[in-house]
């Protein structure tokens, strides 16, 4: 008698759901895609205790006959695909038939639905079938899972708390919103409406119950198109950033997945418009030939691979740059709101997602070896922004100052003790040598000089206002712009000879890879000759690298290949451009005079981004005059 046997069908089932059903939100997933498969045009979810209780979705799709209505929890069962050629087309968000058939053994599912001519009510209990019978008639499915892995004790032992499963519940909904504004989506929870929009297909609408409106307003819409794919979306502003990646929104064909190669595109296109940790509020829908998407690499389908990926990275980054860069102004500075005391209200309704561990049931409870839950791991909305446009907040603001945004990204006053010289020769060169490709979409304000602030900030006036400048942040961004031409097309003319030559000595590894890499140093104006074994000598570099800056500019470029590696001339290029306008630009704690701050703002004003450093730090902030005289009760 052999030892290899073929496993129950229950017992495949229930292995089957440690990968598709890992918490509650992967039920309300698998439920609300399948709603969404069977095209409908509202869906309403509704829970208890996160979930773990009870999931309710109902829906106004196809319904199902009695026939399918069974075979559906059936491994493997399912409408989508009827052969192997439809698994490289797939435009369905489900195609495996394994998510029923995985929910339905781990807890208690009972279905109603109906295709308009005849309805069935099924009760199942662990993936048996307790009861039938003829249901309603109303066009639609009705859904519910209670006790979810009931018989899976070990599943229950690790759920998280009741506020952490309702947050990955809320972050899926709020995605799926997102995906498809043409649908009504509704999230209730002990009968709190957490999430609700219309429908209309109007996706700054569903924005704005998502995020708040004051965010929605800030948000600019991008658009693209190339030969395999056409891309559209929605990002904020420069201004409104967030700590965390997972504000970030991507979908592919109407399905949302995480796509590391994306996102790296929609952050590469907000290159030197945000601080460093800092990222964009930001949802993209991608179209493309499903022949050139494979989403059956993981059961819960999150994970997809992209044909012609490169294509689509460029596309990404050039539609959603040029949009930004369209949009670029000041930053104003509003007055900061007085926030009213929560009603009780509010009060209870936090309450009810915030239970003791005495009220919660014996299965949500924690083990003592839990690993603290990061934020990072799922966007749980707060207040102001999931449920801002609701009575519910009433009384909280949802608008941060800039002083808010400003301490939360870290933006100092670059201030220094380093002793530095107006190079009045090397403005005049630059002025001269860069020319613009285009002038700025949002046009740089008429300013008049009225002073400067401890050596550091610029003020300025206009009819609108009063503008600080950071001199600093300003003379970088012109130099930026006049560095990165240099630097993206060395002229071998403009070469000077050392007197006395660099000398590097470096180890046999790094050597090999320096070696590797001269050419793509070459393309930055350093010039490594080998001098003996493992030593390298400069004799020459760049007429325009900055003066008594050279010897470090051109070792902290070495560095930067040998920490890669593999050198990447584009981005070689602008850490360069970077560097060397930091190098040079006036420091804080350094006084000018008239003439020097006109011509620094004469300079900035030619520039093709003037709002923001290299850095991402903003260059000018706007101090209306409507909030000023607030500020002072001149007007109410």
């Amino acid at each position: 008698m052999g030892h290899i046997h073929i496993m129950d069908e229950f017992l495949s089932n229930k292995i089957a759901a440690g990968e598709v059903v890992e918490r509650p939100s992967s039920v309300v997933k698998e439920l609300v895609e399948n709603a969404i498969d069977a095209g409908s045009t509202s869906i309403e979810v509704v829970l208890e205790e996160a979930g773990m209780t009870s999931i309710q979705v109902i829906d106004n799709g196809c319904g199902m006959d009695e026939d399918d209505a069974l075979i559906s929890f059936q491994r493997h069962a399912t409408s989508k695909i009827n052969n192997e050629h439809d698994l490289f087309r797939i435009r369905t968000l489900g195609f495996r038939g394994e998510a029923l058939a995985s929910i339905a053994s781990v807890s208690k599912v009972d279905l109603i639905t109906s295709n308009g001519e005849s309805g069935i009510e099924v009760h199942l209990e662990g993936g048996h079938v307790i009861d039938k019978k003829p249901g309603s008639l109303r066009k639609g499915t009705d859904l519910t899972v209670s006790q979810l892995f009931f018989n899976t004790p070990a599943r229950l032992k690790y759920m998280k708390t009741i506020q952490t499963e309702l947050g990955h519940t809320i972050d899926l909904m709020n995605r799926l919103a997102l995906c498809y504004p043409n649908i009504a989506f509704k999230l209730t929870h002990h009968d709190h409406n957490l999430l609700q929009t219309n429908g209309r297909g109007d996706l700054r609408q569903v924005l704005a119950a998502i995020y708040g409106v004051a965010n929605a307003k800030k948000m600019v819409h991008f658009e693209g198109e190339s030969k395999d794919y056409k891309i559209s979306g929605y990002a904020t502003i420069p201004e409104i950033t967030r700590a965390s990646k997972s504000y970030m929104s991507i979908f592919v064909n109407g399905r949302w997945v995480r796509h590391y190669t994306i996102q790296k595109a929609i952050i590469d296109a907000y290159h030197t418009f945000l601080p460093i940790g800092r990222f964009p509020i930001s949802v993209i829908h991608i179209e493309g030939d499903p022949f050139l998407t494979d989403v059956n690499v993981h059961p819960a389908k999150q994970q997809i691979r992209l044909s012609k990926e490169a294509d689509l990275m460029q596309l990404i980054e050039e539609s959603l740059h040029k949009a930004i860069r369209n949009s670029m102004k000041a930053p104003e500075i509003a007055q900061k709101r007085k926030t009213s005391t929560p009603s009780s209200e509010q009060i209870n309704f936090w309450k009810t997602i915030n239970y003791n561990t005495t009220n919660m049931p014996q299965f949500n409870e924690k083990p003592k070896t839990e690993e603290k839950i990061s934020t990072s791991d799922v966007s749980f909305p707060t207040l102001k922004e999931s449920v801002e446009n609701k009575e519910l907040a009433k009384g909280f603001t949802v608008e941060e100052s800039w002083e808010e945004i400003k301490d939360s990204q870290g933006i100092n006053n670059l201030a220094t003790n380093q002793e530095d010289i107006w190079d009045e020769d090397e403005e005049e060169q630059v002025q001269k040598e860069i020319i613009p490709d285009e002038t700025p979409k949002e046009p740089f304000p008429e300013l008049e000089i009225v002073g400067q602030i401890h050596g550091t900030y610029i003020v300025a006036q206009s009819e609108d206002g009063f503008y600080l400048i950071d001199q600093h942040a300003a003379q970088e961004r012109i130099k930026y712009e006049y560095f990165k031409d240099k630097v993206g097309e060395v002229n071998p003319d403009e070469r000077q000879s050392l007197l006395l030559p660099l000398t590097f000595h470096y180890s046999a590894d790094e050597a090999l890879t320096l070696r590797e890499n001269a050419k793509a140093l070459e393309e930055v104006g350093v010039y490594l000759e080998e001098f003996g074994q493992n030593s390298f000598v400069v004799r020459e570099h760049p007429t325009w690298f900055p003066k008594d800056f050279e010897s470090e500019i051109i070792e902290e470029l070495i560095e930067q290949v040998l920490k890669e590696r593999k050198t990447d001339v584009k981005k070689l290029r602008e850490a360069a451009a970077i560097m060397m306008s930091c190098k040079r630009s006036i420091k804080a704690n350094h006084y000018l005079d008239k003439q020097q701050m006109e011509r620094l703002l004469h300079d900035l004003k030619t520039r093709v981004n003037p709002f923001t450093c290299p850095h991402g730090r903003p260059v000018i902030v706007h101090f209306r005059t409507y909030e000023i005289e607030k500020m002072f009760k001149r007007v109410m």
